[in-house]
């Protein structure tokens, strides 16, 4: 009786962790990677469904978020459009992915590379870039954009932050 009492128990805590497992495989998986989009034009995101390629970070608002297309169709999402220039730096085929960003004032996914950025925006991640359709004054290009992120020109930088809000 005695070794049956130690090896129920066993038995018992195996078949707990299984159901916790099992239970978690049947939960929906958040998305990284959207594949068959050959459409090319910005997936329709379903707020805390998706996930940064990034920084990990779930989706939970369009505002600032980001979207990048390859020609075979994978989607990959970004919550912050700072994110995506980190990943940017990355690929070794910048001409072969569409990029997308939310634009603030027309509030609709435009061509990142025609947007135009603003660097004070509080962002997901705090880099502070928003995109605009609209240029307005201080308003900054893609290809700006892109250098002072890689800089480290962004919020995050404690000068940067000094120098853009005076803070």
């Amino acid at each position: 009786m005695k070794k049956i009492v130690p090896l129920l128990t066993v038995i018992i805590i195996v078949a707990i962790i299984v159901i916790i497992f099992l239970s978690m495989s049947n939960k929906k998986q958040m998305i990284v990677i959207e594949q068959n989009n050959h459409t090319h034009s910005p997936v329709d995101i379903k707020l805390n469904h998706y996930q940064d390629t990034q920084c990990g970070m779930t989706i939970t608002s369009t505002k600032h978020s980001a979207q990048a297309v390859s020609k075979d169709g994978r989607t990959w999402f970004f919550d912050d459009i700072g994110c995506m220039t980190l990943w940017y730096e990355n690929l070794k085929n910048k001409n072969d992915i569409k990029f997308w960003v939310f634009s603030n004032d027309t509030n609709k996914y435009i061509d990142a590379k025609t947007a135009w950025y603003k660097r004070t925006d509080a962002t997901p991640m705090g880099y502070g870039l928003g995109a605009y359709e609209n240029k307005q004054e201080k308003f900054i290009d893609f290809e700006t954009m892109l250098l002072k992120m890689l800089r480290n020109e962004n919020l995050n930088n404690p000068y940067t932050k000094k120098e853009l809000l005076g803070n």
